[in-house]
C-alpha cells in the first residue's frame, strides 16, 4: 500500500519524546538503529487520508471526531496484511510517556530518493490528517525536501 502527502512543519516538540532512551531502544527494533530525534509531518487528504485512518483504526485509535464519511471509507480498506509494531509507553519521574503503533515503510521524494522509515501513530495525538514519520536519517536533509513538497510512503 502506498500513501502520498505534503510535507508540513510541526510544532517542534517531537524531539522531547524521540530522545527518550525507552523509545529509542524500541525504535532500534523497527529501524535497526536509533531514530533521528524528530518526526517528519506529512499532511494527507482524500484517499490518502482514508488509508491513514484505516491504519489508525488498525492501531486501535478511537476515530474521535473524524468525519463519518472518511471513517466509513477507511473501514472498507483492507489493511489486514500490514503488520503493526507496538511501541510501549512508560513513566519517568512522575511523567507519563504514551505508547504508539509503528508501521514499516519506505519514504520516497519526487526526485526518487528514498529511505527506510516507519509511520508512527502515537496513542495520544491531535493529528488526524497528519502522518508522523520516523527514520534513522534527518529526512528533510536526506531527501532534500521542504514544506509543500510531495512525498510517498510505501508500506512494507
Amino acid at each position: 500500500m502506498r500513501l502520498s502527502g505534503v510535507v508540513k512543519s510541526g510544532l517542534g516538540r517531537a524531539h522531547v519524546f524521540m530522545a527518550q532512551t525507552h523509545y529509542q531502544e524500541q525504535f532500534k527494533i523497527i529501524l535497526d538503529s536509533t531514530a533521528w530525534p524528530g518526526t517528519l509531518n506529512i499532511g494527507v487528504e482524500g484517499k490518502d487520508l482514508e488509508l491513514y485512518v484505516a491504519l489508525r483504526n488498525l492501531s486501535g485509535m478511537d476515530p474521535g471526531s473524524i468525519e463519518d464519511s472518511i471513517q466509513a471509507a477507511s473501514e472498507k480498506l483492507d489493511v489486514s496484511n500490514i503488520q503493526p509494531t507496538r511501541i510501549h509507553g512508560f513513566k519517568r519521574e512522575g511523567r507519563s510517556f504514551g505508547g504508539a503503533t509503528a508501521f514499516h515503510a519506505i519514504i520516497q521524494s519526487t526526485s526518487g530518493d528514498e529511505f527506510p522509515c516507519a509511520i508512527l501513530i502515537p496513542d495520544l495525538t491531535r493529528h488526524v490528517d497528519v502522518v508522523e514519520v520516523i527514520a534513522v536519517n534527518f529526512l528533510r536533509e536526506g531527501l532534500s525536501i521542504e514544506d509543500g513538497e510531495i512525498v510517498s510512503l510505501n508500506l512494507i
